[in-house]
């Protein structure tokens, strides 16, 4: 298995469909697997807390339990199920697991309220915005072995699990989790939601222990691309040029271990919708096409492959609109997850050749992503294929003619 390989799809159940149910989200799968993807991630899935409760329905990040099922989603059997058709059609299944916190009126929280973070002796939590949960402390080893265990039950039917804020848990924990898990499921994919530098630093300033995405690949396969996406989102703004964002990516190869594996995304449950960042179409080809051929796994946020715009509401009943879906985009972005298969990009250098125009270069392959519209040609010696077209692409005098259109070609010889 090697993560810079996967395509992974998020999934919120709750408003995936008009039901909003297991049962409901088990029909999409057979469309969800044609499109390619090797993971399907479930948004959490658990029963939701009550107090203090964000908006009708609550976020799924509230966990009053984590070891049972949020009855407006399904039963058990509903989620074993679930499971078992996904694997049948060849997918994988990974479950959010959110340890930095639980809902303010947890099981935990009834049962063990020394396990939890106190401020002047009061349950509290790190970040104020966060209103609804009580954060956990992991200075309480009964609290590391309670976790453990329902890590290795999970592990017993799902194939991989994403970690909410896991730098805010210690490095210590995960080890010790990833170690233990092995022994029910060696197979298990490890993704850490790593959190935007800025985060880090107010946190660390405020005397909190946070960990920092290279520190994390010693317990995990993936990490969350933040650190990218703080310069990416700085450019959008117009605070810094496109050429920073090459150059971070750049820094990235030398900043991380040898084999690193970032989840690359342009949109997620957090994030506003790509197709409404990008409104002008060939914008968004490009960025969604440079974002499959970056070195990593690529994440697909349910509705992102037919450019739809709205994002669903994280509190509320607030369905996926499929029925806005671009059916042309769609076809393009299915051709992008087989050419990712075919990629090797172990090596990988981003390069800003014109301004408004970002290159890539891998062993077999090289993309040209004109993410701003420009006319004229680059300095480049190419000879190749372009994948996502088939035709040829052959430079003169080491020059090629931009398209507006993305290229990812494959080099012949």
């Amino acid at each position: 298995m090697d993560p810079r390989k996967l395509v992974i799809y998020e999934v919120f159940p709750r408003n995936h469909t008009e039901e909003g149910t297991l049962k409901a989200l088990m029909g999409d799968l057979p469309r969800i697997k044609s499109l390619g993807v090797d993971y399907v991630w479930l948004m959490p899935i658990y029963p939701i807390g009550e107090e203090g409760r964000k908006g009708t329905l609550g976020s799924p990040y509230s966990i009053k339990d984590y070891r049972s099922i949020n009855p407006e989603l399904g039963t058990f059997e509903d989620f074993k199920a679930f499971v078992d058709r996904a694997h049948s059609l060849g997918l994988k299944v990974m479950i959010d697991i959110v340890y930095n916190h639980t809902s303010r009126d947890s099981i935990l929280f009834r049962e063990h309220p020394e396990w939890f973070y106190r401020e002047n002796g009061a349950p509290s939590r790190k970040v104020p915005d966060w209103s609804d949960i009580y954060d956990l402390d992991y200075s309480k080893p009964e609290l590391w072995e309670y976790q453990i265990e329902t890590l290795k039950f999970w592990a017993r039917y799902v194939d991989g699990f994403r970690c909410d804020v896991a730098p805010l848990v210690p490095l210590e924990f995960w080890k010790r989790a990833r170690e233990e898990v092995s022994k029910v499921n060696p197979n298990i994919l490890w993704l850490a939601e790593t959190v935007h530098p800025s985060f880090l630093l107010w946190l660390r300033g405020r005397g909190f222990a946070v960990h920092s995405d290279p520190e994390m690949h010693a317990a995990f396969h993936l990490t969350y691309d933040h650190d990218g996406r703080e310069v990416f989102e700085a450019y959008l703004r117009g605070k810094k040029g496109l050429g920073s964002y090459a150059d971070y990516l750049n820094v990235q190869e030398a900043l991380y271990p040898a084999d690193y594996a970032k989840l690359r995304f342009l949109e997620n449950h957090d994030t506003p919708r790509a197709a409404s960042l990008f409104r002008d179409e060939l914008r968004l080809r490009n960025w969604t096409a440079l974002t499959f051929m970056l070195k990593g796994a690529t994440l697909v946020y349910a509705g992102q492959e037919y450019a739809i715009k709205k994002a669903s509401n994280l509190f509320e009943k607030d369905p996926v609109p499929w029925e806005t879906g671009d059916e042309e985009f769609l076809r393009f972005f299915e051709r992008l997850i087989p050419i990712k298969k075919t990629l090797k990009c172990e090596n990988q250098r981003v390069r800003m050749p014109k301004e408004g125009v970002l290159v890539v270069e891998c062993d077999n392959a090289t993309g040209v992503f004109n993410v701003e519209g420009k006319i004229g040609e680059i300095e480049l010696e190419i000879n190749g294929k372009n994948l996502l077209t088939g035709e040829d692409v052959r430079s003169r005098n080491g020059k090629l003619e931009l398209d507006f259109e993305p290229m990812i070609i494959l080099r012949s010889g």
